[in-house]
């Protein structure tokens, strides 16, 4: 096949696998979504054991059929990308990769084909497909605030460690000769995290007045703590919200990401010429 006429051919592709604004894209994403839906029900069908017991053929044959079927699009994706690798390790790439992998890992480890349910992450795809760009913007948004607050982060995170490490050690001080529940410093550590992030399993209780005070103390303390990274990301969010500009659905060519604004000629990502 000439070069000219296989190029055609992946634009043609590329137009109703990655564009969500023409009427074949818009089909075959609605498809594909219905498809997602179905083989995630039929994951958890399988997993209930009276269902499975009378219908394990059948559940065998769906889940292979559309990993098949999932299969051979994800191949289409990569042939009709200029870029296969680059869109391979994108988001949307390994997650489409991971949605198909299980299946055939089941045929050596039973039991992983329960983790087909990660096709459910490909429903996310929804959102570009109605054209709810505003979903898809607040998303990235939400993305690089995250990814502009990971210093800041990192160093609370860091913070935390060492005081359950402290908190943990005094409790186990405290408890270890009176409390079975605080055996070693470690199993005080698991306390002093539950008890610091306000979960409160309750396995572990103190029960030396000075413990139940120190153990008053860290659950107030843990309610101050959770407001800290709340305030970091939202400070970064609304710093980001004010940069951030409405995108549409299209993808570019090379890379396969979207993102790009109505007037955008060049992908802002790998600095290609957009269609």
């Amino acid at each position: 096949m000439p070069v000219a006429q296989r190029n055609k051919q992946k634009e043609k592709i590329h137009e109703i696998i990655f564009e969500a604004d023409t009427p074949k894209g818009k089909a075959f994403d609605v498809i594909l979504l219905i498809l997602i839906m179905a083989s995630v029900v039929v994951v958890m069908l399988e997993s209930v054991q009276h269902l499975q017991a009378g219908y394990s053929n059948l559940f065998y044959a769906l889940e292979w059929g559309f990993t098949i079927i999932f299969t051979i699009e994800y191949l289409l994706r990569l042939y009709c990308v200029y870029r296969p690798l680059k869109y391979a390790t994108s988001f949307f790439g390994v997650i489409d990769l991971l949605a198909i992998l299980p299946t055939y890992i089941s045929v050596f480890v039973y039991g992983t084909q329960y983790l087909l349910v990660i096709r459910g992450l490909r429903l996310l795809r929804i959102f570009r497909i109605f054209k709810l760009g505003h979903f898809l913007t607040e998303a990235d948004s939400i993305v690089k605030a995250l990814k502009a607050s990971r210093a800041k982060i990192t160093v609370f995170l860091l913070f935390i460690l060492l005081l359950v490490i402290v908190i943990g050690s005094v409790m186990y001080l405290i408890e270890g000769g009176q409390n079975e529940g605080f055996s070693s410093i470690p199993r005080a550590i698991y306390w002093t995290i539950v008890t610091l992030t306000t979960v409160g399993y309750g396995d572990i209780t103190p029960v030396t007045e000075l413990g139940q005070f120190l153990s008053a103390f860290i659950m107030l303390l843990g309610y101050a703590i959770l407001a800290v990274p709340t305030g970091i990301v939202s400070a970064e969010m609304v710093a980001e919200s004010r940069r951030s500009s409405q995108s549409n659905t299209q993808a570019c060519r090379y890379c396969g990401r979207e993102g790009h604004t109505d007037d955008a000629v060049f992908c802002k990502y790998c600095g290609e010429k957009l269609n």
